[in-house]
């Protein structure tokens, strides 16, 4: 049923999507400062969630001094109210590239498997976990039962990606290219395997970085245009495998769609970013987007409706106060 000794010892103490529920409810975000003094933590339990997932820049380290980065990750796990979290729901999760050492950074970094080791302490990971066993943090957790059974797929955009392609063009960042690899060998094998044998109703893939929008000159899937064509290939291959994306980093929150050639099912990339600080600089584009582009602080709900014939799922972004900017429907 689970799918790493480390998710089954955090969810012993829960009672996780019993076959007689009809919603399962799942929180993610990323980009938290943990010395901002306001934080999402009680808007998040206030939706009841039963597992909660970092996408992250879970805490803003940009360094490689060791005892740097465990003091902020000390700071964001002693908050009051995140501990509160702990007490409510399980907590799983990847990183992006502030807590994971570097802006922006890749597998370059050389202090990767400190940095991986210090997030596995904050997670709680048992030392016997699968997850501290093999290099990169991506990993998977099967949640639920039968026809109610959600695979929640984790992956790992930092320690074996290339090197980016830089942008000459004002106001952008990088440009796409198809040369370099986001994820490694070793992790596509994986992520192969994942979908190949996956048993669950959906797939649910987090990933720290967009995968769907490609106009923005920032990180993003399409900067490595082969591994986002690759992705694609691989949804296609395993075509009954009905799968979503999560994502961070871009301190926004927005809704992306994409029909997919020879896919029959449409694709959803749903970012929630900015769980103590946003973009506000004005907008951009994504061809791709449902809605607008939220700009306030916010985390992502996901409800997955198991009571008719398909599962309904729900999309939505809370901000402070419990106040809501996105609602989105659609069932697989």
């Amino acid at each position: 049923m689970i799918k790493n000794t480390f998710l089954f010892l955090l969810l012993s103490s829960f009672t996780l999507l019993a076959q007689s529920q009809t919603t399962t409810t799942i929180a993610f975000g990323s980009c938290s400062d943990e010395d901002d003094t306001v934080q999402l933590w009680r808007e998040i339990i206030r939706q009841k969630p039963e597992l909660w997932i970092w996408l992250g820049d879970n805490i803003y380290a940009d360094t490689s001094d060791r005892a740097v980065i465990k003091s902020k990750y000390d700071r964001q796990k002693n908050h009051p109210d995140y501990q509160k979290l702990l007490a409510t729901c399980p907590v799983i999760g990847t990183w992006d590239d502030h807590d994971y050492g570097v802006n922006d950074g890749g597998k370059e970094f050389p202090l990767k498997q400190q940095s991986k080791e210090l997030l596995l302490n904050f997670l709680d990971t048992p030392l016997a976990a699968d997850l501290r066993k093999h290099e990169g943090m991506y990993s998977s957790y099967k949640i639920g039962e039968g026809e109610k059974k959600v695979n929640v797929i984790l992956l790992d955009t930092r320690y074996f990606r290339d090197p980016l392609q830089r942008s000459t063009l004002p106001g952008s960042r990088y440009m796409p290219t198809d040369k370099g690899d986001m994820l490694g060998e070793e992790q596509w094998a994986w992520l192969e395997n994942e979908l190949q044998h996956s048993d669950a109703a959906i797939n649910i893939i987090g990933s720290s970085v967009q995968f769907i929008p490609t106009q923005h000159g920032y990180e993003k899937w399409m900067n490595l245009s082969a591994s986002r064509e690759r992705m694609l290939d691989l949804l296609k291959k395993y075509k009954t495998k009905k799968t979503f994306f999560i994502s961070g980093d871009r301190h926004i929150a927005e809704l992306s769609r994409l029909k997919v050639k020879g896919l029959p099912y449409t694709l959803y990339d749903f970012t929630s970013s900015g769980l103590t600080h946003t973009w506000d600089a004005g907008t951009e584009e994504n061809k791709y987007r449902i809605g607008e582009l939220i700009k306030q602080k916010n985390f992502g709900i996901i409800r997955i409706d198991w009571s008719g014939t398909r599962p309904e799922i729900l999309f939505e972004v809370f901000s402070t106060n419990g106040k809501k900017y996105l609602q989105y429907q659609f069932s697989y």
